[in-house]
Formats: C-alpha cells, structure tokens, sequence
C-alpha cells in the first residue's frame, strides 16, 4: 500500500484500535471501577502494545478523559426541539437514560474519580466539566435567541443534572420519567 492509498482511509486501523480501547477502558471500569487497572491491562483486553496507548494518550488518566468526553459527545446531543422547555425535557431524559444505562454508572464514577488525583486528574475532572457545559451553554444560547429566558449552565448542572447524578450515585431509587420531568419542571 503507497502513502496515498493510506491517506484516503479514513477511521482505518487507527480508529478501530482507539474503539477497543475505549470498549476495554469502559469494561474494565464496569467490572473493576477506576482505579483498579493499569494501562498494561486495557492494552491486553484491547488487543494492543502498552506502547500504542502511551503514545496516542501519555498516560491512563488522558485515555480516561478521552473516553468519557467521547461518550459524552456521541451520547448526549443537544436536542433543538424549538422551545426551551422541550429541549431540557428532552436532554433530561437522555442524560438518565445515559447514566442509568450500561456503562453510564461507570463513566459517572469515572469523572468523580478524576476529581480526586493529581494535576492530571482535575484537569480530566476540568475538561469533562467544561465540555458538559458548553453543550449546554449552545442550547441555552439558542433558547436566548428564541427569545425565551434561560436559565444559565451552571443552574441546569445544579437543578437537573447534579440531582440525577447523585441519585444514580448513591443508589437512591429510580431516574423515572416524572422524577426527571420534575427537575426540570422546578428549574423552569
């Protein structure tokens, strides 16, 4: 294979190799929780070097954040349903289907875990945080735009997402449809 029939391959090995990464990291971290593997360990359930992960990530804590700000992005977009009240209804309800889900719990226990390491981790802990709120930051910005009176970023973490974490965290009771719709009902 020439240099150019390489460039034309889009994804190719690459991006299968940083999707049995991801997959190992989240397994692992269902199975075990944060903390308990090493770098060594997601190479070898995901069928790569040590060295391929070393590489493209530094270290656990980067391929960690990597993972979460992955499914953070690809699970969780901004809905535009032309009313501000719809919008958080319907990404309310995302977010507790998310957390509740599979791996939801584990990515959740993943980002507190963050917050408690070093300079690395609250850097982790920072960009998960701050992705979080620029996908909200873009839907309240459009509510605005509409016209509407939106409450800020901040308040949707504080008033619907932090009590949905919580909950999922401690184990107290479901994320049912009119807990969810409640929260953001009282926020607006």
């Amino acid at each position: 294979m020439n240099e150019q029939q390489r460039a034309r391959r889009p994804g190719g090995r690459s991006a299968r190799v940083a999707a049995e990464v991801h997959r190992a990291v989240t397994d692992l971290i269902s199975e075990r929780g944060y903390g308990n593997f090493t770098v060594g360990e997601v190479a070898a359930r995901a069928g790569v070097a040590d060295s391929s992960i070393y590489r493209r990530w530094g270290g656990l804590e980067t391929l960690l954040t990597d993972v979460a700000l992955t499914r953070l992005n690809a699970r969780s977009p901004m809905p535009d349903t032309g009313s501000l009240a719809g919008d958080l209804h319907t990404y309310a309800a995302t977010v507790a289907r998310e957390i509740t889900g599979p791996d939801g719990l584990a990515l959740v226990r993943l980002a507190v875990a963050l917050s408690g390491n070093d300079r690395r981790g609250l850097q982790a802990r920072d960009d998960l945080r701050d992705e979080r709120t620029r996908q909200l930051q873009s839907m309240l910005d459009r509510s605005r735009e509409r016209g509407e009176d939106a409450p800020s970023a901040l308040d949707v973490l504080d008033h619907i997402l932090a009590p949905m974490y919580i909950r999922v965290l401690f184990g107290m009771g479901p994320l049912t449809p009119e807990y969810v719709k409640g929260l953001v009902d009282r926020l607006l």
